[in-house]
């Protein structure tokens, strides 16, 4: 995982890594030696016992951090204490997603539709990976390749919707990849060494996709190392003209 075989210290951060697809990049990332510094965030670190462990056996280039990305003073802050121990950012993965949570469940149809929980949906899923987008410029914006990638869905895709449902959801998906679109726009501009984009993990078993297993046939289930290998492959390929686009797993491109 080195972007760039010219790149020989990469420094990578993972929004969202205290568990599934997050949590998997980190340990794929220290398994790389050209690996310089993952930086880790969680909502809450007292709830991550697997990272912190993580990081204990880490403590030289494992960097946990605290950070709910709904707040955007700290996003600003976590940032500020990335800022102090490297000047530059080569990966960053956006793995923070929300589908179920509590009483919160995808809606069956139109009666279900609940004005807070949209505005939930927006705020993890969408609203958050912009204002890093913002914040983040500074870290990106330097000589060498990088790549900015946000988890999105395949449910995210309005020419793809076939089913319907999953109205908070797949609305909050398909918002964040207009974001990202919008940001790798001017970012072209302003950081023209980084490429933004929003991946399709396909169906990976965690929590998230946990209660909704059940139709999924077992070879399109995949294992969380599975997806990040996946994932990692698709982010070492990519071109400049990939930049602001929606891809899946395979490398493919989805449509909007």
């Amino acid at each position: 995982m080195s972007l760039n075989d010219e790149i020989n210290s990469v420094n990578a951060l993972i929004v969202g890594a205290s568990q599934g697809i997050g949590f998997g990049f980190v340990k794929r990332l220290l398994q790389d030696e050209k690996i310089a510094k993952v930086f880790a965030t969680s909502r809450q670190l007292e709830l991550a016992p697997d990272l912190i462990s993580f990081a204990d056996e880490h403590s030289e280039r494992l960097i946990c951090l605290e950070m709910d990305i709904t707040d955007e003073l700290q996003i600003v802050e976590t940032i500020q204490k990335i800022h102090t121990q490297v000047d530059k950012l080569h990966l960053v993965v956006n793995c923070v997603g929300l589908l179920h949570e509590d009483t919160l469940q995808p809606e069956k149809s139109l009666r279900q539709i609940n004005s807070e929980n949209l505005l939930r949906y927006f705020q993890i899923n969408s609203i958050g990976a912009v204002l890093l987008a913002k914040h983040l410029l500074p870290l990106l914006r330097h000589g060498e390749r990088s790549v900015f990638a946000s988890i999105s869905a395949k449910l995210g895709s309005i020419g793809d919707n076939q089913l319907g449902g999953w109205y908070g959801y797949r609305a909050s998906k398909t918002a964040l990849n207009m974001l990202m679109r919008t940001a790798a726009i001017e970012y072209k501009r302003s950081c023209p060494k980084a490429l933004i984009v929003t991946l399709h993990p396909g169906t990976t078993d965690t929590r998230l996709s946990r209660p909704f297993q059940g139709n999924v046939p077992a070879e399109k289930l995949f294992t969380v190392e599975r997806t990040v290998t996946q994932l990692l492959t698709v982010i070492e390929q990519l071109q400049e003209g990939d930049s602001g686009q929606f891809l899946s797993w395979d490398g493919s491109r989805l449509p909007w």
